[in-house]
């Protein structure tokens, strides 16, 4: 690689060599340590790739095997200057362009957050360009340090932060504590447990309180499952007093919700007109927008799809320029007869996203009791989900009130 530049810089030539003793040629540039390459036999000739230094080492060789030398092609930049060397405007553009390039590698053009879940990215953007930390701010005034320092002190959620530059990129890499918790500034306060909905109870694990149920108990909303009121009793087993604290206990039970979804026999789908097709080139400068050729006006049925690039010189320089195209399309609703496979299909979408949402918000599904139906105007999916769920709800004590 190294080598290929040095070429370029200094300059090359393709040549090509006829006449008594080509070969004899060959040996002696060898002897003289003139560097040749790309040699390809040409019928009674030989080409050859040679720099414009051991070309001028040529003439006493020439002489002495007899062989002419014809120049085919000139390469780099020296060939490059000399060719171009009365456009002046041209060459003034080259030396702006780098000096612009250099320029722009002193601002902060992307600011890139990792390993953040809870938290978005819009609102770490949004703290730190109120730090007055933002895209297009001078690489100098990045303090890592007061970054990593304001991060942390902001919010109590992130647990490690780390910031680095990394050409004109901002990363900041972030941890969040995932097993925090709430602090419920009332458990202090007596209270019940009571349940939250109908269910059998399948398992219940009392870490303060009086529990009321047991394994197998139908329970209904409302009743109560672990009290908060505890009877201290002396040694002939009577109630001297009653101590009233905060009932902590998680409670399981198997319930049976409901679930009902139609689907249509019909439904209406997008018919895109080919020749209702509008592309718009746009430019995006330094936080400025500019759009090429006419806007299109905006319909009812109409939606717009949109694909940017930025330009960047590599992974780690990106450029405040960005462009792409708009492209927008006219669309009519078609009413389709939907057939029983596809009416099927979506029912059974609907229920797996149901049992998608239970799972994540804790619950067990244990079976599914769910019937499709054909009725007359619709496919009609009803029944029961049989899960397992937390049931218990904190209530205020009744006798501490």
């Amino acid at each position: 690689m190294q080598q290929k530049l040095s070429n370029q810089l200094q300059g090359y030539l393709k040549i090509r060599i006829t006449g008594y003793s080509p070969e004899r040629f060959l040996n002696l540039c060898k002897y003289r340590g003139i560097e040749i390459w790309g040699l390809e036999s040409k019928s009674n000739a030989y080409e050859m790739y040679m720099t414009v230094k051991g070309f001028r080492e040529l003439k006493p060789i020439l002489r002495k095997t007899r062989t002419r030398i014809t120049i085919l092609e000139r390469y780099g930049v020296p060939f490059f200057m000399h060719k171009y060397r009365k456009r002046k405007v041209f060459f003034a553009g080259i030396f702006l362009c780098i000096g612009l390039i250099l320029f722009l590698s002193k601002f902060i053009w992307n600011i890139k957050i990792d390993g953040n879940q809870t938290i978005t990215d819009h609102v770490l953007l949004e703290y730190l360009r109120g730090e007055e930390v933002y895209a297009g701010m001078k690489i100098k005034d990045v303090k890592c340090e007061e970054i990593v320092t304001n991060i942390r002190k902001q919010f109590d959620d992130i647990i490690w932060v780390s910031a680095s530059l990394e050409g004109c990129n901002l990363i900041i890499a972030v941890r969040e504590n995932t097993d925090t918790f709430q602090v419920n500034q009332t458990e202090e306060e007596p209270c019940d447990i009571v349940a939250s909905t109908d269910g059998v109870i399948t398992e219940i694990i009392t870490r303060s309180g009086v529990p009321c149920v047991n394994k197998g108990d139908t329970v209904v909303s409302g009743d109560l499952l672990v009290s908060g009121t505890v009877e201290v009793k002396n040694d002939a087993g009577e109630v001297v007093r009653e101590d009233y604290k905060a009932a902590d206990a998680d409670v399981y039970a198997e319930c049976m919700i409901p679930f009902e979804e139609i689907c249509e026999n019909t439904c209406f789908v997008k018919q895109y007109e080919a020749k209702k097709t509008h592309r718009q080139i746009y430019l995006n400068v330094l936080g400025y927008h500019f759009t090429l050729g006419n806007k299109r006006t905006r319909a009812e049925n109409q939606e717009q799809l949109s694909q940017e690039t930025q330009l960047k010189l590599n992974d780690s320089f990106l450029l405040p320029v960005s462009y792409g195209i708009h492209v927008t399309k006219d669309y009519e609703l078609v009413e389709t007869e939907r057939s029983a496979e596809e009416k099927k299909k979506l029912l059974n979408e609907k229920i797996a996203l149901c049992c998608k949402k239970l799972e994540e918000s804790g619950c067990i599904v244990q079976e599914k009791q769910i019937q499709i139906i054909e009725e007359a105007d619709c496919f009609r999916a009803k029944g029961f989900l049989k899960v397992i769920q937390p049931i218990g709800t904190v209530r205020k004590s009744v006798d501490f009130q």
